[in-house]
């Protein structure tokens, strides 16, 4: 029996919970856990880990580091002191807060800084490939699962494990770290393992971390004894589904209502046309059609109340895959209602009043997302034109 850290244990103050360097030439992965302090699991997971690795004669390759996200958070048991950390990595926020004396930034934003600092300096001193790893839980129950931006990359290193895997959330949120890692070109995944505290939720990171680290190529499968335990685990805690589900709807919460969401929804749980799934103040938020739910709200802090998602055809994924690689991307700006936004030809400008013929799952087909400049104007993004493809091509799942 594999065995996993109590869930109260203490959670440990330093930035770098491990760093484990092969003497052979391998990847670099990195993972952070506690990015949002009242998720404590991701830390434990890492902790228990590098225990092991340091502990039992493996033979790595590359460099693995384990990094704590939000400390402050984290020793306080709360998702953020001020603002919430996960919300923060845009390009230009990041800008602006480096140009802050530094007794003017927020707790977040000298955590940020530091991450940041961390991220940079690994990118420059260390060998590709790189891989990423964000560890989260959630406040409703649910089964393990996998979040990614929709680059090919992402998709293709993501099916690996044996767990749901969602697409299209960073275009409802502004600033995971994340997306500002993918944006970079790596790959880059986010786990959500179960809900906040319980047992499960760190053993499922934990068997999440063995796999990540077999798959990225750090440790040969041969040399992780309970391997096949691990991937069995997940499998069974995810109840055998390993589709892909792209968000639909996210509820925001804002304008000062109180909201508050029905008891008892988990994620991934069907729900019908018809179904109460919150309240703000006084009002039912009603469920207009058969739908999904994922990420119920159930904690104090939080911008969304929940989302909506559905199941993504294998044939969709399969035809996405083939437009992508013969770039017919690079032929929507002859359309009408559809430019560049700059010379940089990396944003596309869509004006709606003249794009009506298009949809907003034909851009995702294309690996576009969205955001809404007025009611008129959207920006579509690729995820294909940074991705670093040539430094995955040479790996073995590519």
């Amino acid at each position: 029996m594999i065995s996993a850290p109590k869930p109260d244990i203490h959670i440990g103050t330093k930035r770098i919970i491990g760093h484990v360097e092969g003497k052979e030439k391998g990847p670099t992965f990195l993972c952070f856990g506690g990015i949002h302090g009242n998720e404590p699991s991701g830390v434990k997971a890492l902790e228990h880990v590098f225990e092991k690795l340091n502990a039992t004669s493996f033979l790595p390759k590359g460099n693995f580091y384990g990094i704590r996200g939000n400390l402050p958070a984290l020793l306080m048991k709360k998702r953020f002191v001020e603002s919430d950390l996960n919300r923060m990595w845009v390009t230009t926020k990041i800008k602006k807060i480096q140009g802050k004396p530094e007794s003017d930034r927020t707790t977040e934003e000298k955590e940020l800084l530091e991450i940041h600092d961390l991220i940079i300096r690994i990118l420059e001193t260390k060998e590709p490939p790189f891989y990423f790893v964000d560890l989260h839980t959630t406040s409703s129950k649910t089964l393990p699962f996998i979040t990614i931006n929709d680059a090919l990359i992402n998709r293709k290193f993501s099916r690996l494990f044996p767990v749901p895997i969602i697409l299209g959330i960073e275009e409802y949120l502004e600033g995971p770290l994340l997306s500002y890692i993918n944006q970079k070109g790596y790959v880059s995944l986010g786990f959500e393992s179960g809900q906040h505290q319980e047992r499960e939720a760190i053993e499922n990171s934990i068997s999440f971390l063995w796999l990540s680290l077999v798959f990225s190529g750090f440790l040969e499968k041969k040399s992780v004894p309970d391997f096949k335990h691990h991937s069995e685990r997940l499998r069974t805690r995810a109840n055998n589904h390993t589709e892909f589900y792209e968000v639909v709807h996210r509820h925001a919460i804002g304008g000062g209502n109180m909201f508050r969401m029905e008891p008892g929804f988990q994620s991934f749980e069907k729900v019908p046309q018809g179904t109460i799934l919150a309240y703000e103040g006084e009002k039912a938020i009603i469920a207009k059609k058969d739908t999904i739910v994922f990420m119920p709200l159930y904690q104090e802090q939080g911008e969304e109340g929940f989302f909506l998602i559905r199941r993504i055809p294998k044939w969709a994924l399969a035809w996405s895959a083939v437009l992508r690689r013969i770039r017919i991307q690079e032929l929507l700006s002859l359309l009408p209602g559809i430019s560049w936004k700059d010379k940089k030809k990396e944003i596309l400008l869509v004006n709606l009043k003249v794009a009506k013929f298009l949809t907003r799952p034909f851009f995702h087909l294309l690996g576009y997302r969205h955001r809404t400049l007025d009611k008129d104007h959207i920006l579509m993004q690729n995820r294909e034109r940074t991705a670093k493809n040539d430094s995955y091509r040479n790996e073995w799942w590519y």
